[in-house]
């Protein structure tokens, strides 16, 4: 079992750029209710992947109003913040919600796109090579654009979302053929496919072009399919669960930073990855927002780790 560096400040070869949205969040659970915090999907993927010490700069954009304390968030973090893009003349991206007592259900009151309807992402020159390319759930032409950029062929992630399926189903499609590999919900898997079946839309998704499929199934867990296998990570039990904001994007960048720590984009090693993801995950939904991602230590990450192995390791004995 690979655990995260006690050292994060160890230079690597390895770089990672992640592609995604950054916001306001106003979030109500049942149990309380936040002021505008920081949110948006390349926040909650960066701050996960920081753990494992790899190069990794944001492209995203943001407006006037929002504050420079939470892009040193980013840099404090090693976060390299020169793709951000900062228009003085707008507004942030901001989102609502308010969650169920089944905190699977959630009602999302207002999002106002603001910078984020005319962004036209700029790779910085330093990671147009990077080794990893996490493409966010964002419109499927920007994310185009973006492996356009690119100077080599990353190993490359895409997050989608059930309003791209809807829309923008054809160009979608494309750029599933053009990725190694795509995370995305059960529902959205079903709608993309129209198979009820996991196994089998996961085929089909795999028909597409990609390599790799991955269903997140919330507090159930994960999948991970690749040609005729597949793997099951569970996620931990936990006690209490405060947020689950952002979770998915944890998700998503402990995979991404894993693989880029390792730049090992084996079936065996991606197994690793959905668990290191599923890991820093539980930890999201601790606290509102990407609280607790930003006082993380690699003891926490370790000993939360051994939780997963104990959790799932087993000795078969037949009858």
């Amino acid at each position: 079992m690979y655990l995260c560096p006690e050292n994060k400040r160890r230079k690597m070869s390895h770089k990672l750029l992640i592609i995604g949205s950054m916001a306001f969040d106003k979030i109500e659970t049942p149990f309380q209710k936040s002021d505008i915090i920081m949110g948006g999907a390349a926040n909650y993927a960066a701050l996960s992947a920081a753990q494992f010490g790899v190069p990794t700069a944001v492209v995203s954009v943001v407006g006037g109003d929002y504050p420079t304390s939470f892009l040193k968030l980013l840099t404090q973090h090693h976060i390299d913040i020169s793709g951000i893009e900062i228009d003085p003349q707008d507004k942030t991206f901001y989102w609502s919600a308010r969650y169920h007592e089944d905190m699977n259900l959630r009602d999302t009151l207002d999002t106002q796109l603001n910078v984020l309807a005319h962004f036209k992402p700029v790779v910085p020159a330093a990671f147009t090579d990077a080794q990893v390319l996490m493409l966010g759930n964002l419109h499927p032409q920007i994310q185009i654009d973006v492996l356009a950029q690119m100077t080599h062929l990353p190993f490359v992630v895409l997050d989608t979302m059930n309003y791209w399926i809807t829309h923008t189903y054809e160009l979608l499609e494309e750029v599933i053929s053009k990725v190694d590999m795509i995370t995305i919900n059960e529902q959205e898997a079903r709608q993309l496919t129209d198979e009820y079946s996991l196994v089998k839309a996961a085929k089909r998704i795999l028909a597409m072009g990609t390599k790799y499929v991955v269903i997140k199934k919330g507090e159930h867990g994960a999948l991970l399919f690749h040609e005729d296998s597949a793997f099951f990570a569970p996620a931990l039990p936990l006690s209490e669960v405060c947020d689950p904001t952002g979770a998915g994007d944890v998700f998503a960048g402990g995979i991404v930073g894993y693989l880029t720590k390792t730049n090992d984009f084996s079936f065996e090693n991606i197994k690793n990855a959905v668990i290191h993801g599923s890991n820093l995950a539980s930890f999201c939904i601790e606290s509102l927002g990407a609280e607790r991602m930003l006082s993380l230590t690699p003891e926490d990450i370790n000993s939360r780790l051994y939780q997963f192995r104990d959790l799932t390791q087993f000795d078969i004995k037949l009858c």
